[in-house]
């Protein structure tokens, strides 16, 4: 299990939960419960009359993402980290039956190109030098973070106080990072290159489908002869029935059914596919503009979708929304599962929150200059098709592996779920 050891304390991060940590509660926290239903109530009024009713449902669908990333844990930090350290490739596995039925779900709202009367777009991106060492510097920043963009949202919803200094990093950082996008943006790279325009409908489900099975199948061979045995994404925990559903914890391949689908209705909604790292870069933007610093002058800020964002309601933008129903998706799930743990902000040791600062940093550079992060290229780059997604999954790992290395230096645990 993926624990961290603060003081006498054990805080459970990425692996599954159990109820034997000394720093949760047991039974479900009808106090915090009630806050968590009245925050979600209030704020999709709020988005509802001041933006939009579909906005509001968005708002919604962010809340059953942030519950399934807490219930099943959902890690990509640590579904890298545990295929490195001991060859375990459960978390690789399910990614990869996510990204499958994400494919089935994309293929026809992308070849159709619209719908309710709106476009529809995948995440289909050039692959290039900023490509190769934004995801590099992803996967380093995760694992020393100890947490991905989605996993700090949940982690932050769940009572990681951490979360909010990791948070703090991705903001300084996507700032960074659309400081100088342009000058990536002149380095060598090539064009947006996706599977069903190259190979057609067919033949680009069939070769993306190819890749998943490689990774699958290899995982499942590798993690046998290193183990002699493999975890199933089946497992869940003891215990049957409709308590489960409240109380968790979910299995993986629970968790990758239900993010695919929610992914695909974002999609939906909005006509692009579920992203996370765009509101730390509104929300650093707009604190930039707010002490002058003129970043409508940068090149990121002038495009006219992020110019929109920039001088808009917060709200009205839908990583913005999405990102705060999955911090209160995963409060409430806390909530219900009687995991939320007991605040221990002060006995972070100073070079853990040196590392979640950096890692943060390093995350929101990284995912602003290689075009989105593990949500925003890598689940949907390979969920609509496109050679960026793997490029970014192959360096964002390479980083990883260095990341994995540097962890012990930050009192982080390379332990094994």
């Amino acid at each position: 299990m993926n624990v961290l050891a603060v003081s006498n304390h054990v805080v459970n991060l990425d692996g599954p939960t159990t109820a034997k940590s000394v720093n949760e509660r047991r039974g479900s926290n009808k106090g915090l419960l009630v806050f968590a239903i009245i925050l979600f109530l209030v704020g999709t009024l709020y988005i509802g009359f001041s933006i939009s009713w579909l906005q509001a449902l968005l708002f919604l669908v962010g809340g059953i993402l942030g519950i399934t990333l807490y219930q099943a844990r959902y890690g990509f930090t640590s579904a890298w980290r545990n295929f490195i350290v001991a060859r375990r490739g459960a978390g690789l596995r399910s990614h990869m039956v996510m990204f499958f039925i994400a494919n089935i779900l994309f293929l026809p709202l992308l070849l159709r190109g619209h719908i309710f009367g709106h476009p529809v777009t995948g995440s289909v991106d050039p692959v290039g030098l900023s490509v190769f060492a934004g995801s590099f510097l992803f996967g380093l920043g995760m694992q020393v973070a100890d947490g991905c963009a989605s996993g700090t949202l949940f982690h932050s919803g769940g009572g990681d106080v951490r979360g909010a200094l990791t948070i703090l990093g991705f903001i300084v950082g996507s700032v960074l990072g659309s400081w100088n996008f342009g000058w990536w943006q002149s380095t060598w790279q090539l064009q947006p290159i996706s599977f069903i325009q190259t190979f057609g409908a067919a033949g680009g489900f069939l070769f993306n489908l190819l890749l998943l099975a490689i990774v699958f199948f290899g995982t499942l061979l590798w993690e046998r002869r290193r183990n002699g045995n493999v975890k199933s994404i089946l497992a869940s925990g003891d215990g049957l029935g409709w308590r489960r559903v409240f109380k968790g914890p979910w299995s993986l391949l629970a968790g990758s059914v239900i993010l695919a689908i929610g992914n695909a209705v974002v999609l939906m909604i909005t006509g692009n596919a579920w992203g996370v790292t765009f509101a730390f870069a509104l929300v650093g933007a707009k604190i930039a503009q707010a002490v002058g610093i003129p970043v409508t002058h940068w090149g990121y800020w002038q495009t006219p979708t992020n110019a929109h964002a920039l001088h808009a309601n917060v709200f009205a933008n839908s990583t913005m929304a999405l990102d705060v129903s999955i911090i209160l998706g995963a409060l409430l799930a806390a909530s219900m599962s009687g995991r939320f743990p007991k605040p221990y902000f002060r006995r972070i040791p100073t070079r853990m929150t040196i590392a979640v600062i950096i890692g943060g940093i390093m995350m929101g550079y990284g995912a602003r200059i290689a075009f989105g992060c593990n949500i925003g290229a890598y689940f949907d780059g390979i969920a609509s098709f496109s050679l960026h997604g793997w490029a970014w999954a192959v360096f964002g790992f390479i980083g990883s592996l260095v990341g994995v290395r540097l962890r012990p230096i930050f009192t982080l645990s390379n332990k094994v779920d």
